[in-house]
């Protein structure tokens, strides 16, 4: 069922693609449509293409995104007035769909034995309708809003892919090894403080570098949570991960790379600032950080 997933996703994406072409008003239409159609032909024919093409793929995203040839377009918006009339109208009805997502995806998550992915996409698809239905809708402005959306966010909309790809490489090539190696000959022996503040600042420092928590959580738990806390220290197993992957967390907060996190939202809100997101956040980030390394030491050992 997972494949019908990145099928159906393909095929928005290259739904996508084909309104941009049309988009007069968009100055880089041909360059944004062929990305999103690139990026849509990725999720359909995934399965059936070499893996050498795949790589021309990305090899092609990348190019259009570095080289400046995204834009943004015309996408039939209702007036800011009739948003606003309709959001009074029907008020806390509109969180009814966003509700929907998350709690159809545990839900899925929990009674079926497939991926959380398969009930994501189904808990999506059902968001819609309700949507709606709430508002009177047509299909159609929503495959307008979606575009108008994924253009706003531009090529960032692929970096937790690229970025999850970078972290299962790190873990190959034996990153965290050598990250052992490198904490061992600084820090002394036997110093718990310092590996403590190793770990989680080292949690911290890889998610603000590769923008995924989770990416940073395979090569720094492998690297100095498990032999140096766990093994060398006998930590607690459950305090040390739940708190590094909370300092990677907070890294999460004080990184453009971090896309979905810290770039969409101001795309969304159209701050004029891309980064106020992160300006904003970067202190209680800090002092999270800084609470988690001071939970970790006296909790954990």
């Amino acid at each position: 069922m997972l494949e019908y997933i990145y099928q159906a996703t393909g095929l928005l994406l290259i739904a996508f693609a084909l309104q941009t072409f049309a988009d007069t008003h968009n100055a880089k239409r041909l360059g944004t449509g062929l990305f999103w159609l690139v990026y849509g032909l990725s999720f359909c024919l995934g399965p059936f293409i070499p893996n050498w093409m795949t790589g021309l793929m990305v090899l092609a995203l990348t190019l259009l995104a570095a080289g400046g040839f995204m834009g943004t377009g015309q996408y039939g918006q209702s007036s800011a007035g009739f948003r606003k009339a309709g959001a009074e109208s029907r008020k806390n009805k509109l969180f009814i769909p966003a509700i929907l997502v998350p709690v159809g995806t545990i839900a899925w998550s929990q009674l079926t034995s497939e991926s959380a992915l398969v009930g994501l996409g189904l808990s999506s698809l059902l968001a819609l309708g309700v949507a709606l239905w709430i508002t009177k809708g047509e299909a159609k402005q929503s495959l307008h809003e979606g575009r108008r959306l994924i253009d706003a966010i531009g090529w960032a909309a692929i970096l937790s892919q690229f970025l999850a790809a970078l972290g299962f490489l790190f873990s190959q090539a034996g990153v965290g090894e050598t990250v052992s190696q490198i904490v061992k000959v600084i820090v002394p022996d036997n110093n718990l403080l310092a590996y403590v503040m190793a770990y989680t600042l080292g949690m911290a420092l890889f998610t603000i570098v590769m923008g995924n928590a989770f990416a940073a959580f395979a090569v720094i738990t492998a690297g100095v949570g498990i032999p140096l806390l766990m093994v060398d220290q006998g930590g607690n197993p459950a305090i040390i991960g739940v708190l590094g992957m909370l300092s990677g967390y907070c890294g999460t907060l004080m990184t453009p790379m971090a896309a979905n996190f810290n770039m969409v939202p101001a795309a969304l809100l159209e701050l004029k600032n891309k980064n106020q997101v992160i300006y904003t956040q970067v202190a209680p980030g800090l002092c999270m950080l800084a609470l988690n390394t001071a939970l970790m030491y006296f909790l954990a050992f």
